[in-house]
């Protein structure tokens, strides 16, 4: 995951701005400002020395990767006689006001040369009330708001509300970031989530992982995705986009326009359960049998599902999206009510799919192959699952590649929900597949 890697990655995913992640580490900060030049105000790109191969990849590779300065730093601390443990993303304006972070958080004791998301002993308000200070400029989300372990909502070390985490700061707080375990609508119950921005980003490790979500921006007259990789925007832009439902106002020329989910089935603390034992139970099931695991008699891992039940509003608990097929047959699912919230679309990372198509596994020869015989076609692994028809699909790849592509893009599969730090289970052919209609709930 260095630079050049990530670049390749982002053009076969079809991701114009991707984060740099980790500036916190001394290392990695020497490492992007000696390879990253600013094209327009707190946006950058690799210089072109420092590619190590340019990847060509079809059509849509279109203009350079774009990158925003961003750090992830992991807070483990006690409040209220409580201790707690919550992840927060930190973006940046430019190199400078990110060096002045790093050198507040050195001040108080911080080893930032220890992992790239380091571990601190300051609070999550803490943190905040640092970047701020540096720059009111400075975007301060909580990563992955539900995970149990290491988020402001976590069942195991959370809290109930942004106000009880960020206390002072909460109005400085714009947005939450969805992680793969929830997505849009759950989070649309959570009263205090009303005015904020519900972004998704794709947490990834590895390079195949990166666009598994992601956050789509548009210019705000209305001009096409396509367009907006022409166009010079800054930094100031993103930040009012996001900013721009809690503060009433945007004074940038982006919006969001829609996220791109995870199926949160999908996401490894969707239900709860006990991975040493097997145990895995819906929320219903929770509320009937409680939180012990009646195997071993040890407390279950409360996923995201039942924690979102816990703390939402309850006359927004029975919330229910609208949906919305586009020309090509991907769903849209939006606010049935508010039609100023960005609507969404959950998908099935490719190689996922591939891998049922030719029942190989996501890292073999076959898949990988037939990956990036697609991608080169195509340009990119967004216009293969949101684009392409499928008529022109099934031409290149065979009909079973279409279909699953349509069962994939109208929500006619099937999940076993993750749970406990175990992945769930896609299957697009598999005999419990059935229409949206009929399949099983999310909620």
């Amino acid at each position: 995951m260095d630079l050049s890697e990530i670049v390749s990655w982002a053009r076969r995913k079809g991701i114009d701005l991707v984060a740099t992640g980790d500036w916190m580490h001394t290392l990695w900060f020497r490492e992007i400002q000696s390879q990253l030049e600013e094209v327009s105000e707190g946006i950058y790109q690799l210089k072109v020395e420092s590619q190590k191969s340019k990847v060509a990849v079809g059509p849509g590779d279109q203009g350079e990767v774009k990158f925003l300065l961003s750090a992830e730093i992991s807070s483990i601390y006690t409040q209220g006689g409580k201790s707690h443990r919550v992840h927060t993303l930190v973006f940046a304006p430019d190199f400078a006001i990110a060096e002045r972070i790093n050198a507040e958080l050195l001040k108080r004791g911080c080893n930032l040369a220890s992992d790239g998301r380091p571990i601190v002993g300051l609070s999550a308000r803490d943190i905040a009330e640092i970047a701020f200070s540096v720059s009111q400029r400075c975007l301060v989300i909580p990563a992955h708001a539900w995970t149990p372990w290491f988020s402001l909502y976590g069942s195991k070390s959370g809290f109930d509300s942004i106000d009880d985490c960020f206390g002072d700061l909460a109005g400085s707080i714009f947005a939450v970031e969805t992680g793969l375990s929830s997505d849009p609508l759950m989070n649309w119950r959570i009263s205090e989530l009303q005015r904020r921005a519900i972004v998704s980003f794709s947490d990834a490790h590895s390079g195949p992982k990166l666009g598994r979500e992601a956050t789509v921006f548009q210019e705000k007259n209305g001009m096409t995705n396509d367009k907006l990789q022409m166009t010079n925007f800054e930094y100031n832009d993103i930040y009012w986009a996001i900013a721009e439902r809690f503060l009433g106002r945007n004074e940038g020329k982006l919006q969001i326009a829609s996220t791109i989910e995870f199926y949160p089935e999908e996401g490894k603390y969707h239900y709860d359960g006990h991975r040493s034992c097997g145990v895995i139970q819906s929320p219903e099931e929770t509320r009937k049998r409680g939180v012990i695991c009646h195997v071993c008699g040890r407390p279950l891992t409360v996923g995201v599902m039942y924690r979102v039940d816990q703390l939402s509003d309850h006359e927004l608990f029975a919330l229910t999206t609208a949906r919305k097929s586009d020309t090509v047959g991907v769903t849209s699912l939006s606010h049935p009510s508010d039609e100023t919230r960005p609507p969404f679309v959950m998908l099935v990372p490719l190689l996922e799919i591939l891998s049922e198509v030719y029942h190989s596994g996501v890292s073999s020869n076959t898949v990988l192959s037939e990956y990036h015989s697609l991608v080169t076609k195509f340009g990119s692994e967004f216009a293969v699952l949101l684009q392409i028809s499928l008529e022109e699909l099934a031409r290149f790849k065979g009909e079973r590649l279409g279909e699953a592509i349509r069962k994939v893009r109208n929500g006619n599969i099937s999940i076993r929900p993750g749970y406990d730090g175990v992945f769930g289970k896609v299957e697009i052919f598999g005999e419990e597949a059935s229409e949206p209609d009929t399949q099983m709930s999310l909620f």
